[in-house]
């Protein structure tokens, strides 16, 4: 069964959704959210949201939720190379396609990025532009600018 769970953060209202005992969604403030989803906090929607207000704190780098992102075996390859970019580090969409073995993949990486589910616990905001330029992010580019400058920021100690 589907819950979804409604949160206030420091870039927006977010919808986190989970089935059974994964994470499966996030949804931002601007997004369309099926909308048959029973809201209702389950005990993973609490951890998620406890675990997304320290990241946000600067009090947590890694997510250690079930994750259960939708998609195809290429898209689930290329989420699981963003979950191993570093904290506050970015890489290039062709670094991606390079660690998952493909470097003329750079634009499926592309495709596969802007199709993350997960998006914050799936760190497809630390992928840029071959020459360090923000582009595309499903939760737009000032949203993608400030989560970097919070990882950044924190990684150069400011408190939380």
């Amino acid at each position: 069964m589907k819950s979804l769970l409604l949160v206030e953060t420091v870039i927006g209202r977010l919808g986190l959704v989970a089935e059974g005992d994964y994470l499966t969604a996030v949804y931002f403030e601007h997004e369309s959210r099926p909308p048959d989803l029973p809201v209702r906090e389950t005990a993973l929607l609490s951890e998620a949201r406890a675990q997304l207000m320290a990241y946000f704190a600067g009090q947590l780098r890694t997510f250690t939720l079930p994750l259960a992102p939708a998609g195809t075996a290429f898209q689930r390859r290329v989420w699981q190379v963003l979950r191993e970019i570093p904290y506050g580090e970015t890489v290039s969409y062709k670094e991606v396609a390079r660690r998952i073995g493909n470097e003329k993949a750079t634009r499926a990486v592309g495709q596969a990025n802007n199709r993350n589910p997960l998006p914050i616990f799936i760190p497809c905001h630390r992928v840029i532009g071959a020459n360090g330029a923000m582009v595309g992010y499903g939760g737009g580019l000032g949203i993608k600018e400030k989560l970097l400058a919070l990882e950044k920021g924190y990684l150069k100690g400011k408190s939380g």
